[in-house]
């Protein structure tokens, strides 16, 4: 097994809090975006949509097409192009700017998430895997708690510029420890177009990948326009609106870790299966606002844990299917998880104009249990591992 370097993990993890905060802070600015466009609420979401659907396009392409390249210089040029996008962001003159700003960004993290996790995955042995893939991922869901919070009280303050500002900002050391902390040279068995041409003709290991689709579309149904419901249910402003999202990470921190417990003792078919249950009993409850301050960021708090306990699980099951295939299954499940935001963000939308904004609790919480069905007839029909 290749040597690993001492800061790998706590260096991919920073990367990916950037990637986090870049891609999500559009969550908790879309009000006054929207307001300073001069767009409504469910235009100014499309922006998650639209870098949904283009990580989910280009995420498996890229991957596919550099796996001859040595990995530091994939993650490099990922995050290059991420920060590229933000400065793009930050002067976008109109929403048309913002939407092919989002395209690039979409690529970096594209480029840069799905090879950190198989790097990662490939340097420890199995038993440690769900723990390891939880630490790299420990920076998006950090990036709930303090970027997407901080990023909604900068916009709300100061105008939702300069929330893309910041991840520019922070772009900058995050390049500086991927040049200087990841080995040069690291790399394993390529991957090519044909592997990803393989994988996405086996139907039972598609069938596996789109789980991630099913079970995050159905919070993103939700999540995407908490804000406005917490606004229009709750009478919250900046200040609730900030609190409520960061209560929101701190339960996605927590999730992310116990996520990974979960998986090295309780194997992924029972983690994933008692979360869909979650999910289906939590966000309903959405639907019943206006409830007690105290309720509501309990209630964010628990469907938090329960949402991003997940991945870490999916994750280490997807990677014992695949083996040598294991970065361009990654990078597929990763386009899954855009698959479903982009999925989750145009049905909350459908939803609130047809039924009003109280309607995507019980709505997302249906979905969750077409999840749970999904993983049912998924362990059922799963692929041997490698």
């Amino acid at each position: 097994m290749t040597a690993r370097p001492r800061l790998l993990i706590p260096v991919l993890s920073t990367s990916n809090f950037l990637i986090g905060v870049g891609a999500f802070v559009i969550v908790g600015v879309l009000e006054p975006l929207g307001a300073d466009m001069n767009v409504s609420t469910t235009e100014a979401g499309l922006l998650m949509t639209v870098y949904a659907l283009a990580y989910a396009v280009l995420s498996p392409i890229l991957v596919s097409l550099t796996g001859t390249i040595g990995r530091r210089r994939v993650m490099a040029f990922g995050l290059l192009l991420f920060l590229a996008a933000a400065l793009i962001s930050a002067l976008a003159p109109n929403l048309l700017t913002l939407n092919i700003a989002r395209i690039f960004a979409a690529a970096g993290a594209g480029l840069f998430t799905p090879v950190a996790a198989a790097v990662a995955a490939a340097l420890y042995p199995v038993e440690q895997r769900g723990r390891v893939l939880a630490a790299v991922f420990f920076g998006l869901t950090l990036a709930q708690v303090v970027g997407v919070p901080a990023g909604s009280w900068i916009a709300y303050t100061f105008g939702w510029r300069y929330a893309f500002w910041i991840v520019v900002l922070l772009a900058l050391p995050c390049l500086y420890l991927i040049w200087t902390q990841v080995p040069a040279g690291l790399s394993f068995q390529p991957v090519s177009l044909s592997d990803l041409g393989t994988v996405l003709a086996e139907a039972r290991m598609m069938l596996a990948v789109l789980f991630t689709g099913t079970f995050l579309g159905s919070i993103y149904v939700l999540y995407t326009f908490i804000a406005p419901l917490l606004s229009e249910t709750m009478g919250y402003g900046r200040n609730g609106v900030t609190l409520v999202l960061m209560i929101f990470g701190l339960g996605a921190v927590a999730g992310n870790l116990l996520g990974g417990l979960m998986s090295d003792r309780l194997g992924w078919r029972i983690t994933l299966t008692v979360l869909c249950c979650l999910q289906m009993a939590i966000m309903p409850v959405f639907s019943l606002l206006p409830l007690p301050d105290p309720m509501v960021l309990l209630l964010s708090l628990s469907w938090a844990v329960a949402g991003w306990s997940f991945m870490a699980g999916q994750q280490a099951r997807l990677i014992g299917y695949a083996g040598p295939r294991a970065p361009v299954v990654l990078a597929l499940n990763a386009a899954a998880i855009y698959v479903g935001a982009a999925l989750g963000s145009a049905l909350g939308a459908f939803v609130i104009d047809a039924f009003g904004i109280k309607s995507i609790g019980l709505a997302a919480g249906l979905c969750a249990g077409l999840a749970l069905i999904h993983i049912t007839i998924s362990a059922a029909r799963a692929p041997k591992a490698a």
